[in-house]
């Protein structure tokens, strides 16, 4: 396939390239060009959903078309939409009046993020707090009691007055605070806590100065609250080659980064994030995988058909390849195997040495990688199917996964991950390797699948037992989704079902994946705990022995 090589404005590993053949030279300075564009600042760091995200997937589908891949997206395209639920949003028609004056949605009230929707229009005081009609709560005196108090939580505080005034009647309660001490209390976009008992607002503190300063009179509520998902919408990037073969082999990486650090994956706590380039997670892999379809496409490897796949939103939870394996535009029983490239722009020039995992999800895998005679690196496998990447999803459908993986590094989920630090010719063994690993596989034959041990993915929690399910990270409801359960686990052994919805963990509430990894930090070996689980409609109890 002819292609047009543009000056490069860098090269790395300069020396070390001047020993590679023409055509790898060529090669490097392709990948050179391809993850220089795609972690450069024009793509303002590729968020799922954002304009640079658009800009790399147009990229890629145009590589694509110049290989000559068939689209294999939505509607005889190379895109594959799909949405992301961001949380929630305070809707647009969200409307506010005491006595007849206009409060600000977002500026002067808000509901709030778990209330339920209302229509609101009567007479209510903050001194007299009548059944069937609206209640006017004041916070301060609460805040002034709990305000050396360390364990106080103004949420927990909430609640349990909303819950209150539930059961004394109340339609609706809004909550306003007349003292100075700060409440702290903001909309939450990331809320999945259980819905609110009745619909709520709470009014700011200069919104209070200015429509509510008397306290003990009534006021005429005219309101309207509403919350709606926040959503956002991403593309996966899929160019087929067909071969008329009987099995497809896919091979994908995940094109999106982190953009600004916006969703709170940025390793920066703290200060000014600036763009995450994202040059090896995951322009590197992104890169690589074009490589290899150049290379197949003019390859004698026509026994397999190869599907390559750049998904997006897999930093917010494997989105794109989620979506994927439940919209496969090829049938998943013809997937023979599934090569995933996260981070492999970083090979040590001293150590060379890689991580493959999937390692054990087939008992092929060992003398399919043992075949590869030219091995310019050290190999040290990781048996797992699962992990923080989109073979998951693949490996959740029993299908076989190879993970290539060069290593953590200093610049993981910051905005110095840059072009200039990538090590191409390492990228360029990683390519080499695997297109022989494809080309001399002789059986032509389904690989066998097996399954492997769970591995966690990253958390803020610290915990030293785990129930043995896989969360489903895209799920967006209250509580933890089960995509699956791994064999001789408590889950498992408890009788816990892929599906069913985990909603606590002993006496600690399990609202997301992050507050389930919490609970199990509460637990060691040798313990035994309840667990609530919902399954349909049905809340069932079981016995938890870690």
């Amino acid at each position: 396939m002819f292609r047009i090589l543009i000056p490069l404005l860098f090269l790395c590993h300069f020396a070390t390239a001047q020993k590679l053949k023409k055509a790898d030279k060529e090669i490097v300075q392709y990948l050179q060009q391809q993850v220089g564009y795609l972690s450069s600042e024009e793509l303002k760091g590729r968020r799922a959903g954002d304009p640079g995200e658009i800009l790399a997937s147009d990229f890629i589908a145009a590589k694509f078309k110049e290989i000559g891949l068939t689209p294999k997206g939505d509607n005889e395209s190379y895109f594959q939409h799909f949405t992301i639920n961001d949380g929630k949003e305070i809707s647009k028609d969200n409307d506010l009046r005491l006595n007849g004056k206009v409060l600000k949605a977002g500026v002067d009230f808000f509901p709030l993020s778990n209330s339920p929707a209302a229509n609101i229009n009567a007479e209510s005081s903050p001194s007299l707090n009548e059944k069937g009609q609206p209640w006017m709560v004041d916070l301060a005196e609460a805040l002034q009691e709990n305000k050396d108090n360390p364990h106080f939580d103004v949420a927990n505080l909430l609640t349990d007055k909303m819950i209150k005034a539930k059961e004394k009647g109340a339609s609706a309660v809004i909550f306003f605070n007349s003292s100075s001490l700060d409440d702290k209390i903001k909309f939450d976009p990331k809320d999945r806590s259980e819905p609110a008992p009745l619909p709520a607002a709470y009014i700011n503190n200069n919104a209070q100065k200015q429509h509510l300063a008397d306290i003990s009179s009534s006021y005429q509520i005219s309101a309207k609250l509403s919350i709606t998902p926040k959503i956002r919408k991403a593309r996966n990037v899929i160019g087929y080659l067909d071969n008329n073969a009987a099995y497809t082999i896919v091979i994908g990486a995940h094109f999106d980064h982190l953009g600004y650090g916006e969703d709170g994956n940025s390793m920066i706590r703290t200060g000014d994030l600036g763009i995450h380039n994202g040059a090896d997670d995951n322009a590197s892999g992104t890169s690589s995988m074009i490589e290899l379809a150049f290379l197949l496409k003019s390859s004698k490897a026509k026994k397999y058909n190869f599907l390559f796949i750049a998904f997006s939103a897999e930093e917010l939870g494997l989105y794109g390849s989620k979506h994927f394996v439940e919209n496969p535009t090829v049938p998943l029983n013809s997937i023979n195997y599934m090569i995933n490239m996260d981070m492999v722009g970083r090979m040590n020039d001293s150590t060379k040495a890689i991580t493959v995992g999937g390692y054990g999800t087939s008992p092929s895998w060992k003398s399919k990688i043992d075949a590869v005679k030219k091995k310019e690196f050290l190999i040290r496998v990781d048996s797992s199917g699962t992990g923080p990447s989109d073979h998951t999803s693949f490996y959740r459908k029993d299908i076989p996964v190879l993970f290539f993986f060069t290593g953590l590094h200093s610049d993981y989920h910051k905005p110095s991950d840059d072009a200039d630090k990538i090590n191409y010719v390492g990228m360029l063994k990683i390519i080499r390797f695997i297109q022989q690993m494809i080309e001399g596989d002789k059986e032509n034959e389904k690989l066998v699948f097996t399954k492997t041990r769970e591995q966690q993915t990253t958390t803020s929690a610290r915990f030293s037992v785990s129930m043995g399910i896989m969360p489903d990270y895209s799920f967006t409801g209250s509580g933890v989704r089960v995509d699956g359960v791994s064999d001789n686990r408590p889950a498992k052994k408890a009788g816990i079902l892929a599906g069913d919805i985990v909603k606590q963990l002993g006496e600690h509430k399990t609202s997301s994946v992050e507050s389930y990894m919490q609970a199990l930090s509460k637990f060691k070996k040798g313990d035994t705990t309840t667990t609530i689980v919902l399954r349909g409609d049905k809340e069932l109890n079981f016995e938890i022995v870690f």
